[in-house]
C-alpha cells in the first residue's frame, strides 16, 4: 500500500490485519480510500505488512502488501499467497511469530467456547509489546481483565471499541472519559436485533412476524439464537465488566433469558403499567462503590417510561452507567452493521497511531490510554 511515510520514527505504522471478513475488508478499503485524509488530518500513514485469513493463512511483505491485489484475491476466493513478493505461513499465529509489526488489528470471529484463535493472537502481540485493536468479542469477554493487565504491564494499548455498540464510542467514554470516578453499576440495551424485534412488537406485530421482518431487513441471521437468546449481549456485558469495572466474569455468572417467549399479552401488560418490554442487560454489585459480589443478567423487563432506555428503539443501543461522584451517564448510538463496526476499528487504529507518533513522555492530548 503506497502513501506518505509518517509514523513511529518517521515510518508508516506497520499493521498486521488478521481476519479479512466483512469488517476486515471494510477496514482495508477505508485505509486505501483514506490515505490522504489520514496524512492531512492526523499526520499518520499506515502500511499493512501482514494479513491473515482463516482459509488462506498469513502473508507478509515488510514493504507493505499490495492491498488492492490482496483484497481482490480474498473476494475471489483465491489463495492470498498468489502474488509476487510475499512470504506465507499456514496460520496467522505462525506468521505473526516470524514477523514484526507496530500494531495488531484482530478481526477474526472467535467462538464463545474458548475465544480461539483470537485470544492467542492478542496475547502474542501484547506480550511482545505490540498494541492491539480488535472487534473480536469473545476473547475480550472471556479474558478481558487478563489482556488489559498484560497491556498495562507492557505499556501498550488494548482497544476494543467495536466489541460493544459497534462504532458508538462507549468503552472509551466510560473507561477513559470517566477516569477517576467510581463506576457502581450499569444497565442498557446491547443487542440491536433484539431491540428491533421488541420495537416492532410494540407497534403491534407478533414475535414470529417481527423476527421475520428483521431477517428480511438483514438485521437478524437465519439462525437468530445468538441475538434473541441473549448470547451476544452476554459477551458485551462481560466486556463492559472487564474493561470498565475491572471485574472478570465467567459466562455462567451472567443470568440469561431470551425474548422468544415474549407475547402480545406481555407487551399489552407493560403498556397498561406505563412501561415497555425491553431486553435489558444489568451489572451491579453487592456493596457500595462497585465492591462485593457481581450481579450480571440479561433478561426481558418491564421498563418504566422515565428510564433513559425505555424509548430507545430500532437498531439503537444504549448504556446507562452510574458512577460516583457524577451520577448517571447515558450513551445512545447505533449498534449494528459492518460499516459501524469497521468505523470503530478505524477510530481505534487512528488513536493508537497518533499516540505512537508522540515524543517520549508527551501525553496523548486527550487520546484514551490503555484499557
Amino acid at each position: 500500500m503506497s502513501g506518505s511515510r509518517s509514523g513511529p520514527a518517521g515510518q508508516p505504522l506497520r499493521v498486521w490485519l488478521v481476519g479479512c471478513g466483512t469488517v476486515g475488508q471494510w477496514v482495508a478499503d477505508a485505509l486505501l480510500s483514506g490515505q490522504r485524509r489520514l496524512a492531512d488530518r492526523y499526520g499518520i500513514a499506515v502500511s499493512v505488512v501482514g494479513l491473515g485469513t482463516a482459509r488462506g493463512g498469513f502473508i507478509f511483505d515488510p514493504d507493505g502488501l499490495d492491498l488492492p491485489v490482496t483484497l481482490g484475491l480474498v473476494r475471489d476466493g483465491r489463495p492470498i499467497a498468489d502474488q509476487a513478493g510475499v512470504r506465507g505461513w499456514a496460520s496467522a499465529i505462525d506468521g505473526m511469530r516470524a514477523t514484526e509489526a507496530d500494531l495488531l488489528v484482530e478481526l477474526t470471529g472467535s467462538p464463545p467456547v474458548d475465544g480461539e484463535p483470537g485470544v492467542t493472537h492478542l496475547r502474542e502481540a501484547l506480550d511482545r509489546g505490540i498494541p492491539v485493536v480488535t472487534s473480536n468479542k469473545w476473547p475480550v469477554a472471556l479474558h478481558g481483565v487478563e489482556l488489559a493487565e498484560l497491556a498495562r504491564a507492557r505499556g501498550v494499548a488494548l482497544r476494543a471499541e467495536s466489541t460493544v455498540m459497534s462504532g458508538t464510542p462507549v468503552l472509551s467514554a466510560l473507561g477513559d472519559g470517566l477516569a477517576g470516578t467510581v463506576p457502581i453499576g450499569l444497565h442498557g440495551l446491547l443487542n440491536a436485533t433484539a431491540n428491533v424485534i421488541l420495537s416492532r412488537m410494540d407497534q403491534g406485530e407478533s414475535y414470529p412476524d417481527a423476527l421475520a421482518g428483521a431477517q428480511r431487513a438483514g438485521l437478524a441471521e437465519r439462525d437468530p439464537a445468538a441475538d434473541v437468546d441473549g448470547h451476544d449481549s452476554v459477551a458485551k456485558l462481560m466486556i463492559l465488566s472487564a474493561l470498565v469495572f475491572g471485574r472478570q466474569l465467567r459466562r455462567e455468572q451472567v443470568a440469561r433469558r431470551g425474548i422468544a417467549d415474549i407475547t402480545r399479552t406481555d407487551i399489552d401488560e407493560a403498556r397498561g403499567l406505563g412501561a415497555r418490554v425491553k431486553h435489558v442487560a444489568r451489572l451491579g454489585f453487592a456493596e457500595p462503590d462497585g465492591l462485593g459480589a457481581v450481579t450480571a443478567r440479561i433478561e426481558p423487563e418491564f421498563v418504566q417510561r422515565d428510564d433513559p432506555i425505555a424509548n430507545v428503539d430500532g437498531t439503537a443501543n444504549v448504556v446507562v452507567c452510574r458512577a460516583a461522584p457524577i451520577g448517571q451517564v447515558t450513551i445512545v448510538g447505533p449498534g449494528a452493521g459492518p460499516e459501524l463496526a469497521g468505523q470503530g476499528v478505524f477510530s481505534d487504529l487512528i488513536a493508537v497511531a497518533r499516540a505512537l507518533r508522540l515524543p517520549a513522555g508527551q501525553p496523548p492530548n486527550g487520546l484514551p490510554p490503555n484499557a
